[in-house]
């Protein structure tokens, strides 16, 4: 057998995750009870945070907000981060602030996302904060809107907005809505 060289540059990146709880264990709690668990490590993180690199690091009555770090592991072929990394954390803040006035119970999924990238994100871009507010929240759909902006350097990198539709009670993941 012959051993061939690894290419010269090759890196890698290690991801763990811990299995998610079932809907089924968490959906007793408020949105915000959930959110808040996640925040003090009571119960794990969604897998996705770990994949791309970015946190839920506040959570309160209609307002999230995530932080990441661009790398290099996100470019695309033109040298600038994917714009699925900054969709993907507004598409997290703008869900986890609806998820904060959600009663026990209830759930949410996205039907609706409006994303405008607004400056490149590239490999050494600054850490990047995501702040969402919710607009409205009815009882079968709910609004938010969120800002991506530079932590140190105060830029707006991207900003969104987003329909969600609430599922009812017995809604959770492999569920149908009643």
């Amino acid at each position: 057998m012959t051993a061939t060289a690894n290419p010269p540059g090759l890196r890698s990146r290690t991801h763990t995750w811990q299995q998610p709880l079932p809907w089924s264990e968490v959906s007793d709690l408020t949105g915000l009870e959930l959110l808040q668990k996640i925040l003090k490590d009571e119960i794990p993180e969604p897998p996705i945070a770990g994949t791309l690199g970015f946190h839920l690091v506040e959570a309160g009555e209609g307002t999230a907000a995530f932080e990441g770090d661009p790398g290099e592991h996100l470019l695309n072929p033109m040298g600038t981060v994917h714009g699925g990394f900054l969709a993907t954390l507004l598409d997290s803040a703008l869900g986890c602030a609806i998820a904060t006035v959600l009663p026990r119970g209830r759930a949410y999924t996205t039907v609706q996302l409006n994303v405008h990238m607004v400056r490149p994100v590239f490999a050494h871009t600054t850490r990047l904060r995501c702040e969402a507010v919710t607009v409205h929240v009815g009882r079968t759909t709910a609004t938010a809107e969120a800002r991506v902006i530079g932590t140190t350097d105060a830029r707006l990198y991207a900003h969104a907005t987003t329909t969600c539709a609430i599922l009812t009670s017995n809604a959770g993941p492999g569920q149908s809505a009643s």
